[in-house]
C-alpha cells in the first residue's frame, strides 16, 4: 500500500512539473507575441519622435496588450525574478514598450538582486520623469516614460556609484535592442 501511494505521489509531482513548464512557456510566448503586436498596431510607437503624447487610457487599452496596459497605465508591477530582462547582460538599448522612447543603455544596468532590471541612470535627462508615489503606505518616487507617461517602476537611493541611484524597472514595459556594433 505504501509503495503504491509513494509511486502515485511521485508520478503526480512529475505530471505537475510538466504542466507548469508547459504553462509558463506558453505565457512567455504569449507575452512576446503581445509586445510584437503592440508595435504593429500602435500608431504612437516611434524610436525617433520625441514629442510628448496626449493619449487617453481608453485609446491605450485598445492598442496595448493586457499586461503592458496593466503595468504602464494602471501602475502595476510584475513579480520579482519573472521579467524577461532582470538577468540580461547583453549590450544594447532599452526602449519604452508603449511608445518606443529610448530610456536606458545597458552600460548603466547592474545586478541589484532585487528581481527587476536595475539601472543607475537614464539615457537622457528627458527620457524619464518622476512623480511622488505615496501608495501602499510608502513614500517612493515613481519613474514614468518622458514621452508617454507610462509607469516604468520606481527609483531608490541605494544604487552603485556614480549616481547611487537604482531605477527598478518592470521588464514588461521595456523593449531591448542589442547593440550590433563590436
Amino acid at each position: 500500500m505504501y509503495f503504491s501511494i509513494s509511486l502515485f505521489m511521485r508520478n503526480l509531482n512529475i505530471i505537475s512539473a510538466i504542466c507548469c513548464l508547459l504553462f509558463f512557456s506558453q505565457c512567455k510566448n504569449t507575452q512576446n507575441k503581445d509586445t510584437m503586436s503592440d508595435q504593429k498596431n500602435n500608431p504612437y510607437y516611434s524610436r525617433t519622435d520625441t514629442n510628448h503624447l496626449q493619449v487617453t487610457n481608453t485609446e491605450w487599452k485598445k492598442i496595448l496588450s493586457s499586461e503592458v496596459y496593466r503595468i504602464a497605465r494602471e501602475k502595476g508591477t510584475e513579480y520579482a525574478f519573472s521579467g524577461k530582462y532582470w538577468k540580461t547582460d547583453t549590450r544594447g538599448t532599452y526602449y519604452c514598450a508603449v511608445c518606443g522612447n529610448p530610456l536606458f543603455k545597458s552600460d548603466a544596468k547592474f545586478a541589484s538582486s532585487c528581481g527587476w532590471p536595475s539601472f543607475y541612470e537614464a539615457l537622457h535627462p528627458g527620457s524619464v520623469r518622476y512623480e511622488n508615489d505615496n501608495s501602499y503606505g510608502m513614500h517612493r518616487t515613481e519613474v514614468l516614460c518622458g514621452r508617454c507617461d507610462a509607469h516604468l517602476g520606481h527609483i531608490f537611493d541605494d544604487g552603485p556609484p556614480p549616481t547611487h541611484q537604482r531605477f527598478c524597472m518592470n521588464s514588461a514595459v521595456l523593449e531591448f535592442e542589442p547593440d550590433t556594433t563590436k
